[in-house]
């Protein structure tokens, strides 16, 4: 049986004691014992107190703290078994490790480097940023939220229309390359591994190849997982792997590439939330030199990137 991780805390319990003697002198020795009982696998840590003072024999005092179950309902904090699938997915489709071939493309950066345009932490940052509110990150993530809702909907011919905005709304050639290669394999892997009912229908609904984020949002919607988080997700995966070109590019170190990620935190959250409510007709990017970089990149005499 499965058992989840667990937190302890710390318990502190205040003892006043009255008598004769005005002042007692206590020594107070806590003692914490995990424990694990069967078969229900409950966790949990008892703390004993032992209270010795000078005119009293000793007095123990044992307070029990239950920290979780794993097959029985847990309280608020616990995850719900479909939400609980939903983070899974989500955390395997978006990762690294999901064989999409995020890592080969730098969305134009490469050439914006070699440009300087980009030199360290704090214009990588300013870059992103700007992609994220006002260029390719905001118009994917609104592809996906409708995507999504069509899929949701099973509205065929909407769903239609969207994918074929959004393989239109793409910049360059290479930008082209970069998001119709990672959409068609994450639909093929999905379809092999990840299948659910629909899914086929939805695809076979579109006449043209699946962009990335309409791949994304399709899946998504089949699979039953909540718009936010996946809208969230997929922002981070995006940033995340966004910043992971910038390290090889720039050079930046792990440590500064962790801190650029924590920089865009709000900028990600912000763009998620503007995109559920942004209509496909206020679609629009106003980062032009990202997309020149996009451009330039195809002529770029050394490349270690495909974008």
């Amino acid at each position: 049986m499965p058992m989840r991780a667990t937190r302890t805390g710390t318990m502190t319990i205040p003892i006043t004691i009255t008598g004769i003697m005005a002042t007692i002198t206590m020594i107070i020795t806590a003692m914490s014992t995990t424990i694990m009982t069967m078969p229900r696998m409950i966790m949990g840590t008892i703390t004993t107190i032992i209270t010795t003072s000078i005119a009293t024999i000793p007095t123990i005092t044992t307070a029990t703290s239950m920290l979780m179950t794993t097959n029985e309902r847990g309280g608020a904090g616990d995850l719900a078994g479909r939400e609980a699938a939903a983070l899974y997915r989500l955390m395997t489709w978006l990762s690294p490790a999901f064989p999409v071939g995020g890592f080969s493309y730098s969305s134009g950066m490469e050439w914006a480097v070699e440009a300087g345009d980009i030199t360290d932490i704090a214009t990588l940052a300013d870059w992103l940023d700007a992609m994220l509110g006002d260029g390719s990150g905001l118009c994917d993530a609104t592809f996906l939220v409708h995507a999504f809702r069509a899929a949701e909907a099973c509205e065929e011919a909407t769903l239609n229309d969207i994918a074929e905005l959004a393989a239109a709304f793409v910049p360059s050639r290479e930008r082209q390359l970069e998001t119709t290669s990672q959409g068609r394999a994450f639909i093929d892997i999905a379809r092999a591994a990840w299948d659910a009912d629909g899914l086929d229908a939805m695809v076979a609904a579109c006449s043209t190849p699946l962009v990335y984020p309409v791949a994304v949002g399709v899946v998504a919607a089949m699979h039953g997982v909540p718009l936010a988080p996946t809208l969230h997700a997929f922002l981070h995966a995006l940033v995340s792997n966004w910043i992971s070109a910038a390290s090889r590019l720039i050079p930046l170190g792990q440590t500064d590439s962790q801190r650029a990620l924590v920089r865009l935190e709000a900028a990600v959250a912000a763009t998620a939330n503007r995109a559920l409510y942004v209509t496909l007709d206020d679609l629009g990017s106003a980062t032009f030199r990202a997309d020149l970089a996009s451009l330039r990149h195809e002529a770029q005499y050394t490349r270690l990137f495909r974008s």
